[in-house]
């Protein structure tokens, strides 16, 4: 496909403008003027559209086919949400307007919204207290573990360290280190693939501040020793965090708060049907118990005895500001929206069509791919592609092929604990004869990796780039169209 320089024709225009009449207002320095035009594109308004919505098409979304990424999948966002966010009563609404003397007013609706999410996302974790205010997962980690620090501090406590495990999401170990800790790994039981309780018990000490859990794990295994894992932390005053990424597996069959766990966060914008692909919009609401609740961020949203709503300031022991005014609140809206339209028994049906379509797609791939833990999976499940590694084609080599088949690659090579690792989440959303396609292809593709490895080694062959150098890439980026350097082979 033609870049949009290729297609420019010079004196060619998008748009007609009458001459401007208003007189300009600030002399521009000559230092500061252009000494030429710039060397923009210059086309018709039809070959502009034309060639963005051919752009488009180049895309792969959750709208346009199945998205089977582990950990974080894109599901289906059903459209009565956006029709919800995009209401004037919410979508016009000016952020300051809540702290005018009579502008609270104003705002009752979405402070409502705000005020009973919380109390919904409390009843589903089993927490005491949530905050809106985390604008993604990962911010809503560092959140916890700023209020682990607080809560610490607070109690004249000097501890420096983190436990997490190995299999543990990537960016468990980043909010840590952010947030002042060391960071030490944990290692997982290579028989059952649970954290490996011995360990967790020999490397605790009176300088461990917190773990950090993540359950159902990275492996799609529920830890059935978390309320143990629990239990010998608080004897040596360290908090369990609990990262709810996977919170779809789990609703309504296991609240994290019944357990003890001190700390959680929840990616409203998967379990809660905002897919978040291509690094947002998200939001990671966080949970706490009782005794953490004074350190959450200001404001907070509280109903008064006349039954309106307002934000409250007056957080002493607050951690402060953690994102600008009251975090993602479209996002957090969907969410909401989301909980009303499926209610309780909507939720269950979530964790189980979840955990059913992962084992359904496992126990189908598990002859022809190495399954490392052979074990009734949660909503995901870690395939490893080493047989097909000892035909010489690999993890990468298999997610490429799919693309030329119509599906969006799994996670590959992640978690690190799995060699050649393809960690896939079919979600509770596809219909029955989508998952068989894909198994379809999976099985394919395993066949030929022994019949014609080399063609699996040369996919994608549909799209219009296919295996680029992404470290150049990354490390040589160069978004500059140079004509003549071009014409010469550059």
């Amino acid at each position: 496909m033609a870049v949009i320089f290729e297609k420019s024709v010079p004196g060619r225009h998008g748009v007609s403008l009458p001459d401007c009449d208003v007189p300009e207002g600030v002399e521009i320095p000559d230092t500061l003027r252009r000494r030429a035009d710039a060397e923009l594109p210059e086309l018709s308004e039809l070959d502009a559209v034309r060639h963005f919505t051919e752009l488009s098409r180049l895309n792969f979304g959750v709208d346009t086919g199945f998205y089977p990424l582990g950990s974080c999948t894109m599901k289906y966002n059903p459209k009565a949400l956006e029709v919800i966010a995009g209401l004037e009563g919410f979508s016009d609404l000016h952020p300051f307007l809540p702290q005018l003397r009579h502008g609270g007013m104003l705002t009752q609706g979405a402070l409502q919204v705000m005020h009973e999410l919380e109390h919904a996302l409390c009843e589903i974790a089993g927490m005491d207290a949530f905050t809106l205010h985390p604008m993604a997962g990962a911010h809503g980690e560092l959140t916890g573990m700023m209020l682990i620090a607080a809560y610490h501090r607070h109690k004249g406590n000097r501890k420096t360290e983190v436990l997490i495990p190995d299999e543990a999401h990537g960016t468990n170990p980043s909010s840590a280190a952010i947030a002042g800790y060391d960071v030490r790994p944990m290692p997982t039981d290579t028989r059952t693939g649970m954290l490996d309780v011995g360990a967790l018990e020999s490397m605790l000490s009176d300088n461990t501040a917190a773990i950090m859990l993540t359950n159902p794990n990275t492996l799609g295994i529920f830890n059935r020793d978390i309320e143990q894992v629990v239990e010998i932390a608080h004897r040596r005053d360290a908090l369990v965090y609990y990262d709810g990424a996977n919170l779809n597996a789990i609703l309504g069959k296991f609240r994290p708060g019944d357990v003890g766990i001190d700390v959680m966060h929840v990616n409203v914008h998967k379990t809660f049907a905002t897919p978040h692909g291509g690094g947002g919009p998200g939001a990671g609401p966080v949970g706490v118990r009782e005794n953490l609740e004074p350190f959450l961020p200001v404001s907070r949203v509280v109903k008064r005895p006349d039954n309106t709503y307002t934000l409250d300031y007056n957080r002493p022991l607050s951690i402060g500001y953690v994102a600008p005014f009251y975090g993602n609140f479209s996002i957090c809206l969907r969410a909401y929206a989301y909980l009303m339209l499926m209610g309780a028994q909507g939720l269950i049906e979530v964790s189980e069509n979840a955990v059913l379509n992962a084992n359904y797609v496992m126990n189908a791939l598990k002859d022809v791919y190495e399954l490392p833990y052979d074990t009734v999976c949660m909503h995901e499940f870690v395939l490893s592609a080493r047989r097909q590694a000892e035909q010489g084609v690999h993890a990468l080599d298999i997610a490429k092929a799919l693309i030329d088949r119509g599906f969006h690659p799994p996670t590959v090579y992640f978690p690190l604990i799995v060699k050649e690792a393809l960690m896939i989440e079919p979600t509770e959303t596809e219909s029955k004869e989508t998952l068989d396609a894909f198994i379809a292809a999976m099985r394919a593709i395993a066949e030929q990796a022994g019949s014609d490895p080399d063609a699996l080694r040369k996919a994608p062959r549909s799209t219009s780039v296919s295996r680029p150098d992404e470290t150049r890439a990354a490390k040589t980026m160069d978004f500059r169209w140079d004509e003549p350097f071009r014409e010469k082979g550059g």
